[in-house]
């Protein structure tokens, strides 16, 4: 497994982030709490100078299971703890919920669960089933976010665009009352809601917009951009890219039978920035890949920009 997955799970066949051990099928929130290695707490502890002089107003966040240092904190910062995030989302999605996957990154420092919603959406024809992503850093460095990833059953492409009509995720920092900001993000399957029927908006209104070869060819080049003075290695690299996404586009067998369109190109640039290898495969690729499907994928949200500016 890559050096930066501590522990991690996932359901029936490798997901769309190839990460993971299997298992037979999706866990409960005690289930999955064990199995994704997440049965750990987290303890404050002062901070001295080697000299023993106290450090104040910063606090070392510390794993209790086997002492690791998941990071340096503010005083103000309040912990959430794993078992709190299962036990949110337990509460948000109802006590049946399963979980596909869970687990943790970077010795800890960043843990993530993954549920699938309950609704059944089908947009344009294709069954788009909403996900869930609570993701949680120990180690101050990111907010606690909820977000929704919507995936292409029959590709697993992710559609996560941005919508301006619909927020994608809900964060809050580790500061104030935690449990109070918590509570509030009962809101989130409003906003889930919100955000697939604004989807399902943007890919009537992404399917409307026809395209040409030559408009697509036009699309491509803007989106892989070629470096001014590029090298020999560049220019290879680029082009590589760019077949790739071209060949994904005019011959990917699930979306043939969509027109060739703005909805079509999305598609082609998701399933390239969601499934083909890098050209520098590097360790912790993989991970960073499952990072975007929280964050958005900067070239899924560029290509749809570059459709939407156009439009």
């Amino acid at each position: 497994m890559p050096a930066n997955v501590e522990t991690m799970f996932y359901v029936r066949e490798t997901p769309w982030h190839g990460l993971g051990t299997r298992v037979a099928e999706a866990l409960s929130s005690e289930e999955a709490l064990t199995v994704s290695e997440l049965d750990w707490t987290v303890a404050q502890q002062p901070i001295y100078t080697a000299q023993g002089q106290l450090i104040p107003n910063y606090k070392a966040n510390i794993r209790e299971t086997d002492s690791q240092i998941l990071g340096v904190v503010s005083d103000r910062y309040q912990i959430v703890q794993n078992y709190e995030a299962f036990a949110f989302t337990d509460e948000l999605l109802g006590m049946d919920v399963k979980y596909e996957t869970a687990g943790s990154l970077q010795n800890g420092r960043r843990v993530w669960l993954l549920a699938k919603l309950p609704e059944k959406y089908i947009i344009a024809g294709d069954k788009i089933e909403p996900y869930l992503v609570f993701s949680n850093s120990h180690d101050g460095s990111a907010a606690i976010t909820v977000a929704m990833t919507p995936i292409r059953v029959v590709c697993a492409n992710t559609l996560n665009l941005a919508l301006k009509q619909a927020n994608r995720t809900w964060s809050a920092r580790h500061t104030g009352n935690i449990q109070g900001k918590m509570h509030e993000a009962q809101e989130t399957l409003e906003l889930a809601h919100t955000y697939m029927t604004g989807l399902g908006k943007e890919v009537d209104s992404l399917n409307r917009i026809k395209l040409s070869e030559a408009k697509v060819l036009n699309y491509i080049d803007e989106l892989i951009h070629m470096p001014d003075n590029a090298t020999d290695i560049q220019i290879k690299n680029v082009k590589q890219q760019r077949d790739d996404i071209i060949m994904r586009y005019f011959d990917a067998p699930d979306l043939k039978l969509l027109d060739k369109n703005a909805y079509r190109f999305i598609n082609a640039v998701s399933d390239y920035a969601t499934h083909s290898t890098p050209i520098r495969n590097t360790a912790n690729y993989r991970e960073n890949l499952f990072v975007k499907t929280l964050e958005g994928h900067p070239i899924i949200d560029k290509a749809h920009a570059l459709i939407k500016t156009a439009a």
